[in-house]
């Protein structure tokens, strides 16, 4: 009688065990997996880079056909509350003319005129390319993505300004191809204009870039500028955070200065909300 009642406790407890759920930590490991970063809805970064935006131009990028000349190329950008297309054309060397255009459906190439079907690899570096020269030419436009994660790391100053440190990471949902670059913005205290940013990025083997920002101008309420683009000297690896202190102490080398040329823009008089 006692082995059957021994028998029957170790088959209760068996069952009590199988039908037992997972401990809450692991619960809450795979919940945090799946989970997406917080939203961007407060935070003093979000609150800061918002006043940024808006004394950019705000709203009037988003009604806005911006067209300009950077290096052998012209590009035009037109936006309607949502839609987009994004292009660049140039010719080559042997006076063919191509145009490469980026909207909302995907990305079209054509050669005189003719549209060409690239290769894959070809296609997206194209369409990287394109991306990217409007984007840093329309910032801070865009940094109020859902996809852009911004945060105040630091309150600094650069050559006697004080400046408040805003980085900027992407979700890998919605953040494109370079989602794991980061990004450091110094917002002046005073007129909220990004003076200077830096970026860290993966492809091409890496590296990073510090921007000062120079020629401001306004165009139909849009702000400009153009860069004088620095790059740490050979083997050096500083943080991101302080390539601002190696410009002070000027050990950051020349590595470009980037112009946008004949700046045209007209804006749509239109509410999106």
């Amino acid at each position: 009688m006692k082995k059957i009642i021994t028998l029957l406790l170790l088959i209760v407890t068996l069952i009590a065990c199988k039908n037992d759920p997972k401990p809450e930590k692991v619960e809450a490991q795979e919940e945090k997996s799946n989970k997406m970063p917080p939203p961007q809805d407060g935070g003093k970064g979000v609150e800061i880079m918002n006043t940024v935006i808006d004394s950019a131009g705000g709203n009037r990028y988003e009604t806005a056909t911006i067209e300009f000349r950077f290096r052998d190329a012209i590009y035009k950008s037109t936006r309607n509350c949502g839609m987009f297309e994004l292009s660049r054309k140039k010719q080559d060397s042997s006076g063919n003319e191509t145009l490469g255009t980026v909207n909302n459906i995907g990305f079209t190439y054509y050669k005189n005129g003719e549209e060409e079907i690239l290769a894959d690899t070809t296609a997206n570096n194209y369409k990287n390319s394109i991306n990217s020269v409007h984007y840093f030419v329309q910032l801070p436009f865009g940094l109020n993505d859902p996809a852009v994660r911004k945060e105040l790391v630091a309150e600094d100053s650069i050559q006697g300004k004080a400046y408040y440190e805003i980085q900027v990471n992407f979700a890998q949902e919605g953040g494109g191809e370079d989602f794991e670059d980061t990004y450091m913005y110094w917002v002046n205290k005073d007129s909220y204009t990004v003076d200077y940013l830096a970026y860290s990025y993966h492809v091409n083997g890496g590296g990073m870039r510090f921007r000062e920002a120079i020629n401001p101008r306004v165009l139909e309420g849009i702000r400009f500028v153009d860069y004088k683009n620095y790059a740490p000297q050979e083997n050096a690896s500083p943080a991101l955070q302080d390539l601002d202190d190696l410009f002070e102490k000027n050990e950051l080398e020349l590595f470009s200065t980037i112009e946008n040329k004949d700046i045209k823009v007209e804006v749509l008089e239109r509410n999106c909300a």
